[in-house]
């Protein structure tokens, strides 16, 4: 059979999602064609060959991005079998079952691609404990985001060692698929897939698991053996606030093995906020964070919802300047200065009754909301379009603070702050 896997986006990253489920199909004897299309163009002549096409949707701008190539390909193709996955599919079921979806995949989904490949449907949510093989990255290029330092620019490999995740934020995408659990990928496999990435030119390695501290013995043991092959090989990692605070003897184990910074979903400096969100953590966890990372020489990357049913103007106001005061401003991306909470398919938000909820978008794909104080929501366009503009992280957050009549505070120049060259987290 030959197979058409499709990402249309995944953060400037080279996606697992195509590499893994690829590996798997091939092992079953399928011709399989892995397709990127936010870094290839469309393979008219592939789809037009497949007998099945797949679509990985593992966040939701890549959801968006996928109904219009859906779309397209059932055009080009109407005898070829669909199926969609990732965590995105099951989220939206209805939504692509109507665009001519035939299978939904999510959580574990090598398997259900490789039942359906066979002429059965799979799982639509499968959390089974797999044993995974080394992922196929053949036919994927390396134009994607790079590390970049001062002016030092180096090619970056993406790898998982594990999905789901055993909290449940109110707000992510994770919980209605996962709901509390995570799963491993194999020590052998993970490393297996850093050295063949190594191999073609790779020089800074991104763990993309949800939180890379929900297994720490697994993570470490994986990071030390990287060190000991190529000490040269730097990494990132995503791990939650409350995880840095209960496992902060690991920090300095992190940094030794070449850790260069943290991202962490901090989402809120508001206590208030952070509660509705389930997040576990307060504001004053994020900052013994802050001087925790600083005392061991690792760069923390914190990330918001800066915009929500519940942020204030005085709340947005406080939030750039703690930013400032903290000498944070570089560390932060500008998207993150403007983000508004997604309200998805499935989500735990629903559950709230303190939120103006409209009915769903098929074409956003979310519940709109609206602020009870219009000036936020106005302030949530404002500042928008001013991070979508040009300028150096500084300057871009001057014009937002502008924004807020925020005007005393400093902008304090710090070391060349590490970040990959894609900003977009959403």
């Amino acid at each position: 059979m030959k197979v058409v896997l499709i990402s249309t986006y995944e953060l400037g990253r080279q996606p697992f999602g195509l590499a893994s489920p690829k590996a798997w199909l091939s092992r079953d004897g399928h011709e399989v064609r892995s397709l990127d299309l936010a870094v290839e163009g469309f393979d008219e002549s592939a789809v037009r060959d497949a007998d099945m096409v797949a679509f990985y949707l593992p966040m939701h701008t890549a959801t968006r991005l996928a109904v219009p190539v859906i779309e397209r390909v059932k055009r080009l193709n109407p005898r070829a079998r669909l199926a969609a996955y990732g965590l995105y599919a099951p989220l939206n079921d209805d939504l692509l079952r109507g665009l001519g979806i035939d299978a939904i995949a999510g959580g574990e989904f090598e398997p259900a691609l490789a039942a359906f490949a066979r002429g059965g449907n799979g799982a639509r949510i499968c959390l089974d404990r797999l044993q995974f093989v080394k992922p196929d990255r053949s036919d994927l290029s390396n134009h994607y985001a790079r590390l970049r330092q001062g002016r030092t620019s180096k090619q970056v490999a993406y790898t998982e060692a594990s999905r789901g995740c055993k909290h449940l934020c109110r707000h992510c995408p994770i919980v209605p698929v996962y709901n509390g659990q995570f799963r491993i990928v194999q020590r052998d496999i993970v490393l297996e897939d850093i050295r063949q990435q190594i191999e073609a030119g790779a020089e800074h390695v991104t763990f993309g698991d949800p939180d890379f501290f929900n297994g720490p013995t697994h993570a470490m043991r994986i990071v030390e053996v990287l060190h000991a092959e190529f000490p040269s090989v730097t990494y990132d990692a995503t791990i939650k606030i409350e995880h840095l605070l209960k496992h902060r003897d690991l920090l300095p184990a992190l940094r030794g093995t070449g850790c260069l910074f943290i991202t962490s979903a901090v989402e809120s400096l508001d206590d208030a906020v952070l509660a509705k969100l389930e997040k576990n953590h307060t504001r004053r966890d994020f900052l013994r964070v802050v001087g925790l990372m600083r005392d061991c020489g690792l760069t923390l990357q914190p990330t918001f919802i800066a915009f929500t049913p519940w942020t204030t103007l005085e709340g947005y106001r406080d939030f750039l300047r703690t930013l400032a005061d903290l000498e944070l401003i570089e560390n932060v991306a500008p998207v993150q200065l403007a983000l508004r909470l997604l309200i998805a398919s499935g989500s735990r938000l629903l559950e709230l009754d303190d939120i103006e909820i409209g009915p769903f978008d098929p074409k956003s794909l979310v519940y709109p909301w609206r602020h009870r104080d219009p000036e936020v929501d106005r302030l949530s366009a404002r500042a928008f379009r001013v991070v979508a503009g040009n300028g150096t992280r500084a300057e871009i957050f001057r014009r937002v603070a502008e924004l807020v009549e925020l005007k005393d505070f400093k902008l304090v120049a710090r070391a060349a702050i590490p970040y990959l060259d894609e900003p977009w987290y959403c």
